[in-house]
């Protein structure tokens, strides 16, 4: 029936899509690739999650198959209620007992004599960051402990990793502030912005070397393998960033591809990266401590820009020239707001939610996995 007729994203949200006649219209040929591009981005997503279990077991003294976590539960969807039984504690609450120090260790892996360069290095670092990925990893490590052996401690190579994940994160902020030419982080000036592009360039790189000496000093192979993917990962990443594609199917693969290489690789979540690109459209610069429209200004087609182009067919040309125009960004904004393209987005990291949720459920019942389902809710709902 035509008026029931559904856009590819049918698997992303619950309700129809009004058709847009016209040039935007995909046809079936599109729907197919898009569906193709979408089933595709999720398992890499999920081999994401795979990857860092098996990093974070590879930490034992003794391997074990990834196979022996597959501890059959009932699949919930996002925003479910599974819990332990235990008292619930709230997931940051908990993460941070095995995080107390944390900047001050990182800080002891940055040991430099230079001044200058160690403030720089030093400068997120300051304990004001959410420490997202260490309280993934933590939480994660002691959720497949208990799923193993049923214990609760956090192993010290375990807490490593949880380390140099946030050093390895941060290196690439301070990279990516530098290519974007961005002035401000978390409410304050970025290091290029206050010591200059090229000595910011220097500084994210001894943050990553820092981060690659203390993994080397792990000893598992397999952990540094998959974590030199992941660092692999997010210079693909940020290449694919800088391009953009004609072709509307390949385009939004192309986002999906970038989506995961720079975020989900690292925290086996893309959530959090497609939850960003909806900020930047309805948050105000306070609450985010950088400016909204970011995206925008550096001639970025995020998610809720590419479903705005279905309804709106004349962005696809400001999509090719990245937005340069004078009053391109202010007319794509407009364009992204009048249309379903921030719902539609939130949608699709909603399914992603949902995948991660599955994955982590297949763990035995613990506070620790029921925070990571939490987790994964807090990122959908967040403001900033």
């Amino acid at each position: 029936m035509a008026s029931c007729w559904w856009r590819w994203r049918r698997g992303f949200s619950w309700r129809p899509a009004a058709r847009s006649p016209g040039p935007g219209s995909l046809g079936r040929a599109g729907l197919s690739g898009l569906r193709a591009a979408a089933a595709a981005a999720a398992s890499r997503a999920q081999m994401s999650y795979f990857n860092l279990v098996k990093s974070l077991t590879s930490a034992f003294p003794n391997m074990y198959s990834i196979s022996r976590f597959h501890h059959v539960t009932p699949a919930v969807c996002c925003c479910s209620r599974t819990r332990s039984g235990e008292k619930y504690t709230d997931p940051f609450n908990l993460g941070w007992r095995d995080l107390k120090g944390l900047y001050e260790d990182i800080r002891k892996e940055l040991f430099i004599s230079t001044t200058e360069l160690k403030d720089m290095c030093e400068y997120y670092f300051d304990g004001k960051g959410k420490a997202f990925r260490p309280i993934i990893v933590v939480l994660m490590a002691r959720a497949c402990n208990i799923h193993h052996n049923n214990s609760r401690n956090v192993q010290a190579s375990q807490r490593a990793i949880a380390l140099i994940a946030e050093m390895i994160h941060t290196a690439s902020l301070v990279h990516d502030d530098v290519i974007d030419d961005a002035s401000s982080r978390r409410g304050k000036h970025t290091v290029n912005k206050i010591w200059g592009e090229k000595k910011a360039v220097l500084a994210g790189d001894l943050i990553l070397s820092a981060a690659s000496i203390a993994l080397a000093r792990i000893g598992n192979t397999t952990v540094v393998s998959i974590l030199t993917q992941v660092i692999e990962d997010l210079v693909r990443g940020e290449f694919l960033q800088l391009g953009s594609k004609e072709n509307e199917n390949e385009r939004f693969a192309h986002y999906l591809e970038k989506t995961f290489k720079k975020t989900a690789s690292l925290i086996a979540n893309s959530c959090k990266a497609l939850i960003d690109d909806v900020l930047d459209f309805t948050s105000c610069s306070d609450r985010m401590g950088k400016p909204t429209s970011a995206d925008l200004k550096l001639g970025l087609a995020t998610g809720p820009v590419l479903f705005a182009c279905q309804q709106f067919p004349e962005m696809n040309a400001m999509i090719m020239r990245r937005f340069s125009s004078p009053g391109d960004v202010d007319r794509a904004r407009q364009y992204v707001l009048q249309s379903d393209g921030v719902q539609q987005t939130t949608y699709l990291a909603q399914r992603y939610c949902r995948e991660a949720v599955r994955e982590i459920s297949k763990l035995r019942p613990s506070p620790e996995r029921d925070a990571l389902i939490q987790l994964s809710e807090i990122v959908l709902t967040r403001d900033k």
